[in-house]
């Protein structure tokens, strides 16, 4: 009956997801799942505390926004707008995988994620409509669906982790630029209480990162690789939204040196760029040379490589 149940339920799922459920059934033999992880487990607990509805919050509170302000704010929001969106969507998709994992904890928190996510939309949802205004369509800024389907595009859980870490990143940056701008209107209201959601999804993805890049450290090429090329999209989709975001009160040179800094802490902490400097050593027959010596040049293979 259980099997038949979770046939059901996986309609419309991909089938490389579906494919790896199969094996998944089986621990259902044991009902009792092993909850060990106590780090996941307590931000599990802070995700269930820290909820919150949309309904709480005060919907006469002033704008604050001059109508012009109001319509570039309508434009700019929308890259964020949608990720919100799509991250709730994401986060479904991949709950399968670590079903299959049994990682039991980070289901539980994802559970959170995705409250977390469903809410953040539909509080931007209302607040457009608090406005009377509308996001921009797709046709308007191709490259935000470029983004989003780079995102998609990672199947594997581990790597669509990372993209949501990145896209956290720019996320909490992006809300506290505005609120910063904006104090005391109701989007600050709505920012705030939307960073503080973020700043548990990035501890939950550092946190899960890190166990699974000491597990498979080749992944760190891929996930550099992948971080490049959202930056680069990002970049693409301020282009089209230039004059609007500095409008309403975003500074893109200061805003991306911050992100920038921020992804660059995280690699550093991840130990991604000792990952992929071990990968391109081994690429090069120099992973048993002397670690100074191969910085300087003098390993077997390599001698006088670009950047060395």
């Amino acid at each position: 009956m259980a099997t038949v149940l979770i046939e059901g339920a996986l309609m419309g799922i991909d089938d490389d997801v579906k494919d790896a459920l199969p094996q998944a059934v089986t621990p259902w033999r044991r009902v009792f799942p092993r909850v060990e992880d106590t780090k996941l487990m307590e931000l599990y607990r802070k995700g269930v505390e820290g909820q919150w509805s949309p309904a709480q919050i005060d919907w006469e509170y002033p704008l604050r926004l001059t109508r012009q302000e109001q319509q570039a704010l309508a434009h700019v929001l929308t890259p964020v707008y949608l990720g919100e969106h799509t991250a709730m969507v994401g986060a479904s998709a991949v709950m399968p995988q670590f079903f299959a994992a049994h990682h039991t904890e980070a289901q539980l928190y994802l559970a959170t994620f995705v409250l977390d996510e469903a809410r953040h939309f539909e509080t931007l949802t209302r607040f457009y409509q608090k406005m009377d205004l509308r996001p921009l369509e797709g046709r308007d800024l191709k490259d935000m669906f470029r983004y989003q389907a780079r995102l998609f595009k990672s199947r594997d859980k581990v790597e669509w982790l990372w993209g949501i870490l990145l896209s956290d990143i720019l996320a909490q940056h992006f809300y506290g630029t505005l609120v910063k701008a904006h104090p005391h209107s109701l989007f600050a209201c709505i920012a705030s209480r939307i960073v503080r959601d973020e700043a548990r999804h990035l501890a939950f993805a550092e946190l899960y990162l890190k166990e699974a890049l000491a597990r498979q450290p080749e992944l760190a090429p891929t996930f550099l690789k992948m971080r490049d090329e959202l930056l680069f999209l990002v970049h693409a989709i301020y282009a089209v939204l230039k004059d609007k975001a500095n409008f309403v009160g975003i500074d893109g040179p200061v805003l991306f040196a911050a992100v920038s800094h921020d992804i660059e802490k995280k690699v550093r902490r991840l130990r991604m760029m000792d990952h992929a400097q071990e990968e391109t050593d081994r690429a090069h027959g120099t992973a048993d040379v002397d670690t100074d010596e191969a910085h300087l040049g003098l390993g077997a293979v390599g001698v006088g490589r670009k950047g060395e």
